[in-house]
């Protein structure tokens, strides 16, 4: 967020409420040093207000070097909470130096593999780095029987490390897993996240999320074709990050895949044109394309101008994004 500071601002002022004999030199240096010291407490302050979102994997079922599994990190106050587990979370998580232990819950759109098949790395690694409590999961109807079969699956290992060799704390490898439908699915501390549901074809349930935080807010589409209930959910945001499909892309680079099975691929999908029709209505401050098919198209800008004119970033793996006053992009160094 930008600030400008004034010297004759009551808040600003060396002198302000302060008698005579304690005012404060008014030398042009100290006043500076005064000023700097201000803008510094005051920008640190604002920006722990601020959302802070990163895309982890902006890529789908193809395994990509450049564009990992789905998944985005959202920061708000002290809070990390996770969204989708694709393939790679774990690393990019560690690209980050963010602590496994504070990873505070993870968040499911749905449950195609693409966007769950790095879960068992997350919990299972997160243990031995630092968790000593358990492992929180919400996502839609069948997660907290899939979670139970992952318990099951690991169970020589969760067995030795916590009983035989290393001893680890039971309760970090514990999962508590709910299975959630539309409406208010966390509060904490100011935040608020919001799941609702979307259209993806025949897979159903699958879900969307809003999350809610110091007065801003970033929708999460998770796989979607255009969807009403998302425009509604999405109502005054910020920031719109949402998947897209390139159909003519997609057949072009995957010959081998039948006319009639990239039909039915993209009709589960959205297309630029229409992911810019939705922008359009919604209006955020920014759309940022995520979980993007094929990961290297090079179509999507243009595609999606003939239906919007708007603020417009195609997402790369560990592109962050603050949303405060101001919406701000940080890209990863190249």
């Amino acid at each position: 967020m930008d600030t400008r500071f004034n010297a004759s601002s009551p808040s600003l002022n060396p002198h302000a409420d302060l008698p005579p004999q304690l005012a404060i030199s008014t030398h042009p240096w100290w006043t500076s040093v005064l000023l700097l010291f201000a803008c510094i407490t005051l920008a640190g302050s604002s920006t722990a207000q601020d959302l802070k979102v990163t895309l982890l994997g902006t890529g789908s079922p193809q395994p990509r070097m450049d564009r990992f599994g789905p998944s985005i990190l959202v920061e708000a106050g002290k809070q990390r909470l996770l969204f989708d587990c694709g393939r790679g979370a774990t690393q990019r998580i560690e690209q980050l130096k963010v602590p496994f232990a504070e990873v505070d819950a993870l968040f499911l759109t749905h449950l195609h593999s693409d966007h769950v098949v790095g879960i068992p790395d997350l919990w299972l690694i997160g243990w031995p780095r630092g968790r000593k409590s358990p492992f929180r999961v919400w996502g839609p109807a069948g997660t907290k029987k899939m979670m139970a079969h992952l318990e099951e699956a690991y169970q020589f290992d969760i067995h030795i490390r916590r009983d035989v060799d290393e001893k680890l704390p039971a309760q970090g490898v514990v999962v508590e897993a709910k299975d959630i439908e539309q409406g208010v699915v966390y509060e904490n501390a100011g935040v608020k996240i919001t799941a609702f549901t979307v259209d993806h074809g025949l897979v159903k349930p699958a879900l969307g999320y809003r999350i809610d935080f110091k007065g801003h807010s970033v929708v999460l589409s998770g796989d979607t074709r255009p969807s009403e209930n998302l425009i509604r959910f999405s109502e005054g945001t910020d920031v719109l990050i949402h998947e897209v499909m390139d159909p003519e892309a997609f057949r072009s680079k995957n010959p081998s895949v039948t006319s009639e099975r990239a039909q039915r691929v993209a009709a589960h999908h959205t297309t630029p044109e229409q992911a810019g029709t939705i922008f359009a209505r919604v209006k955020p401050k920014l759309a940022v394309y995520s979980h993007i098919v094929p990961g290297d198209t090079t179509d999507l800008i243009p595609l999606t101008r003939k239906t919007y004119s708007g603020p417009l970033e195609v997402g790369e793996d560990l592109m962050s994004i603050e949303i405060g006053e101001k919406v701000v992009v940080h890209r990863p160094p190249p």
